[in-house]
């Protein structure tokens, strides 16, 4: 196995963050042996700044000071001033470093996290979709339908996982039943284009449903995605039901796409919380059956699991998995870590 420099290595205590545009969630790790501890979830709307959150609701309460720490966020990492996407927040690291007490900040995307927590997911925190050969070691892939669709793969290469996050929420959906046909027209494209996001998604549910009206001449009565959901899972609203179904094939086609583009024999994973609301929707016949159409390859398409991720904090589960042992991840650092 490929051996990382010791420069590679954190120093323990680690803080963990999972920095998203509604809240930020904490953990702390203490040594590479222990679990995560989880230490606090704050709102991004109550601090001015990370660095404020990070000392008001996490140093000034734990005798237990972190010496490192690996931010999960948001948004694009470019230069020592990381703004998020959705969220008023700016991570400058190198303020970190001087007025935290950190001696070294690591910075990476929210999905490459995601990716990493794949990496050794046991049973108790997945819950399978269909078959397929679980636990093979080989590349993955996770999708995250939630505020957008997030993408990223999870390469398995000299003994090593390299994560490799993108802009996967992206790609164009297309028809091909004549229902498909039938909603398209109707779905709201972005500049002539009905991408993933467009329909796979908190709002693309909401698009997807309106389309479903549409097609069927009636006016739509939701206009919330958990509302089109607990009325699409108890059966009572005909046009929220499909939408469901539709949503689970679509997002079969898309999930059984990436697995041959990566050659996800490893499996792919459904993370975010609108995959955990909706898992009576993907166990039904749909969504698997979306996923392993894929002539000429339908042999090949059964034997890889699907999963939908249930641990409640996958993200900082995947930062500690990194933490414990990074010779194991090829995950690029250039540009996204700053030590004092």
């Amino acid at each position: 196995m490929p051996k990382t420099s010791d420069t590679e290595y954190l120093s323990f205590p680690i803080l963990l963050g999972d920095i998203g545009g509604t809240n930020a969630r904490f953990s702390i790790l203490i040594d590479s042996f222990a679990e995560p501890v989880h230490l606090t979830t704050v709102k991004t709307a109550e601090y001015p700044t990370i660095d404020d959150a990070i000392q008001q609701a996490v140093l000034d309460k734990t005798s237990l000071q972190p010496v490192s720490t690996i931010l999960a966020i948001a948004g694009p990492i470019e230069g020592d001033e990381i703004p998020l996407t959705n969220c008023h927040w700016v991570v400058k690291p190198k303020d970190m470093l001087a007025k935290l007490g950190l001696k070294d900040v690591i910075v990476i995307n929210d999905f490459e996290a995601q990716a990493l927590a794949i990496a050794a997911l046991d049973d108790d925190n997945r819950d399978a979709i269909g078959s397929g050969r679980k636990d093979v070691l080989a590349s993955r892939v996770v999708l995250g339908p939630g505020t957008g669709l997030g993408v990223a793969g999870l390469v398995y290469a000299r003994h090593m996982w390299f994560p490799v996050p993108g802009e996967g929420g992206h790609i164009d959906i297309g028809p091909r039943s004549a229902r498909d046909y039938a909603v398209f027209p109707h779905i709201e494209t972005i500049e002539g284009r009905v991408a993933g996001e467009q329909i796979l998604c908190g709002r693309g549910l909401v698009n997807l449903y309106r389309a479903i009206c549409k097609a069927d001449g009636i006016e739509p009565v939701f206009s919330d995605p958990a509302d089109i959901t607990s009325q699409g899972l108890s059966g009572q609203n005909a046009q929220a039901k499909e939408t469901l179904s539709l949503f689970s094939t679509y997002l079969g086609r898309v999930a059984g796409d990436l697995a041959l583009i990566f050659m996800a024999k490893g499996g792919v994973y459904l993370a975010g919380g609108i995959s955990q609301k909706i898992i009576p929707a993907l166990k039904s016949p749909e969504f698997r059956a979306a996923f392993e159409d894929k002539a000429p390859h339908k042999a090949l398409m059964r034997t890889i699991p699907t999963f939908v991720v249930t641990h409640p904090q996958a993200a900082l589960s995947g930062l500690a998995t990194y933490a414990r042992t990074p010779a194991d991840f090829g995950l690029a650092l250039d540009g996204r870590r700053w030590r004092a």
